[in-house]
C-alpha cells in the first residue's frame, strides 16, 4: 500500500529515504487521479522493499505542494537522494511509471 506522506513526513519519507521514491500529487474531487490511483496503489506492492510509493493529498498538504510547483494533478514525481530526477504530469499507463522507477534502481 501507497505510504501518506504529508507536509509533516515529507522530508523522512522522502528527502531522506535511501531508495527511489515515486510520489503521487492528488486530490479527491479530482477525476484522472482516481484513474492513476489504482495504478499508484499497485506499484506499491510490486516495488515493496525496493522503492518507496507514496501519496500527497494536495488540499491537505498544501506547503509541500507549493514548495515543488503542483500546478497540475496528477502529477508524479520521482526523487532520488533528495533530488527530483523524474516526473509525469497527467495520467500515464502502469508500465511508464514503473519504468521511471526502474530506471531509478540501476
Amino acid at each position: 500500500m501507497a505510504v501518506e506522506v504529508t507536509d509533516a513526513n515529507f522530508e523522512e519519507v522522502v528527502l531522506k529515504s535511501d531508495k527511489p521514491v515515486l510520489v503521487d500529487f492528488w486530490a479527491e474531487w479530482c477525476g484522472p487521479c482516481r484513474m492513476v490511483g489504482p495504478i499508484v496503489e499497485e506499484l506499491a506492492g510490486e516495488f515493496d522493499g525496493k522503492a518507496v510509493v507514496g501519496k500527497v493529498n494536495v488540499d491537505e498538504n498544501q506547503e509541500v505542494s507549493m514548495k515543488f510547483g503542483i500546478r497540475n494533478i496528477p502529477t508524479l514525481l520521482v526523487f532520488k537522494n533528495g533530488e527530483i530526477v523524474d516526473k509525469q504530469v497527467g495520467v500515464a499507463p502502469k508500465n511508464v511509471l514503473a519504468q521511471k522507477l526502474e530506471a531509478q534502481m540501476a
